[in-house]
């Protein structure tokens, strides 16, 4: 095994031809001919004194050894995506790339106006948006500031909380005007509900105050939460959104505010090492402004 003089690129068509499944696949995605990727790759094997991909008429199917060796590509991947942010956000003025995550919902329907008004006071600032409620994003550096719905245990983040954001039962008024506005909880069951697909712990919280809201009852299920709140909107039916968005709508009407009323704890973070970093400092104080004002109802 002489792996010691590969080049960064190699694994990085590693990674890309394990997620494409083919060299035309990571060709397209890298922007290299298919003749490069299969070098890179030969070049790996070689050097590793192993085969990463059995040649099969489907594609490129990955070797046991390859999904061994993964997991520490992707951290070379992150650690190289970091250290490029990080460099590029260097020297004077606000400038470079930070890159933000959120979930669903907040990436679409909240974070745009406050990114905008980020990168209108400071258009020299490249900013990359991800969806992920993952908070190991942050400790593996794979975003440099992080919306989450709940607190951050770990020590090496520094967290500020934004407050609490209210969950509310909805239904559009052309529904109601269908199928008649339920009077009392138990009878959701005679309506088209939208609702989860696989249970989560919030899930199961929201559960425990909500028993009716059981998964055979739903007339719909997904786990996007994008999803929802689109099929909320189309009118399909009755389902949970938040009170900051519903707001927006004036089509949608409240159900049973003082029976159900979710609260979402809401929090903002980024890695203690970028507290320093003049990009990073500046999005997280306007981040954090844009998200209170959201979570205020302001």
């Amino acid at each position: 095994m002489n792996e010691s003089g590969l080049s960064w690129d190699f694994y990085r068509t590693f990674l890309d031809v394990l997620r494409e499944g083919s060299l035309s696949g990571a060709a397209r995605s890298l922007g290299l001919t298919q003749p490069t990727v299969g070098r890179h790759v030969d070049a790996l094997e070689e050097a590793l004194g192993y085969a990463l991909f059995i040649r099969t008429q489907q594609g490129l199917s990955p070797t046991q050894e390859a999904l061994a060796l993964r997991p520490y590509a992707q951290a070379l991947e992150s650690t190289s995506t970091a250290l490029l942010r990080a460099a590029s956000s260097q020297g004077a003025g606000v400038c470079g790339t930070i890159r933000i995550t959120a979930s669903e919902v907040i990436t679409v329907e909240v974070l745009p106006a406050i990114v905008t008004e980020l990168h209108a006071a400071y258009p020299e600032l490249t900013i990359e948006l991800m969806s992920s409620n993952r908070i190991e994003d942050l400790l593996q550096r794979d975003a440099d500031i992080a919306v989450r719905m709940q607190r951050p245990s770990q020590g090496v983040l520094i967290a500020r909380r934004m407050g609490d954001v209210e969950l509310g039962m909805y239904a559009r008024k052309d529904y109601l005007a269908r199928r008649g506005r339920p009077l009392r909880i138990g009878e959701l069951e005679n309506h088209a509900l939208i609702g989860f697909d696989k249970e989560t712990a919030f899930i199961r919280g929201m559960k425990t105050q909500m028993p009716e809201w059981r998964r055979e009852l739903l007339a719909l299920r997904t786990d996007s939460d994008l999803a929802s709140l689109a099929m909320l909107r189309a009118g399909f039916g009755i389902g949970i959104c938040q009170v900051g968005l519903a707001r927006r709508d004036p089509e949608l009407v409240r159900l049973f505010p003082k029976r159900v009323s979710l609260k979402l704890d809401t929090w903002l973070a980024m890695h203690k090492d970028l507290r320093d970093n003049p990009s990073c400092k500046i999005a997280f104080a306007i981040l954090a402004k844009g998200l209170e004002k959201y979570v205020r109802g302001a």
